[in-house]
């Protein structure tokens, strides 16, 4: 018995079984919901690009993501966010494709964008492939600051360049730095520019 005296009232285990049903049940539904929204918007993004598609929109694991000629990323951003309610950005990142081996990319590099739709619960992802020779794309940040030190996070792990933002300068590695750690064909163990890095002692006596 409880420490109020009062004794405590089970469900049968039936009754547990079906509630927890219920909830699944409810749970499946909202989702697939938010999917079709997904899907719709997802939908109305690509016919306002027209010519400027370049493939999609495709769903992976319940995920929409159109792909947009890199001339028209920009102004397609921008639609997304004033258009379509996409207000919020969530990340940006990059993909280099280079010995990949499943199915057939336009360019070795992609930056890939994905946003928010807060009122409609919905997210979209966003792909422009950029030229491997001059990998140059316009920045997002006029339109989101937040996208600043993730532009940054690219240009230094990817080396793409972000034209107009405010400071395109290395976020995680030294300024001095010549390679692009998350480029596929960059050593596992770098090309030695790690080994003249200066060493910070932080009050620690050294024993080895």
């Amino acid at each position: 018995m409880p420490r109020g005296g009062e004794p405590v009232t089970r469900l049968p285990q039936a009754d547990l079984e079906a509630a927890a049903a219920e909830r699944r049940a409810q749970a499946a539904a909202a989702r697939a919901r938010r999917v079709e929204r997904e899907r719709e918007l997802a939908r109305e993004a690509a016919r306002w690009l027209g010519d400027d598609l370049v493939d999609g929109p495709f769903e992976f694991r319940e995920q929409f993501e159109v792909v947009v000629s890199p001339g028209r990323a920009h102004a397609f951003l921008e639609y997304l966010r004033d258009g379509l309610g996409f207000t919020m950005f969530v990340d940006c990142t990059a993909v280099d494709y280079l010995k990949y081996e499943h199915g057939e990319h336009p360019e070795r590099f992609a930056v890939v964008w994905t946003l928010a739709n807060l009122d409609q619960e919905a997210y979209l992802r966003v792909k422009a492939y950029v030229d491997e020779d001059d990998p140059v794309i316009r920045s997002a940040t006029d339109l989101w600051p937040g996208a600043n030190w993730a532009e940054r996070e690219v240009y230094d792990m990817y080396g793409i360049e972000f034209s107009g933002h405010p400071n395109l300068i290395r976020l995680l590695c030294p300024q001095e730095f010549s390679g692009h750690p998350l480029r596929k064909d960059y050593p596992l163990r770098g090309r030695g520019e790690r080994d003249n890095f200066p060493v910070i002692r932080r009050g620690v006596e050294e024993r080895y």
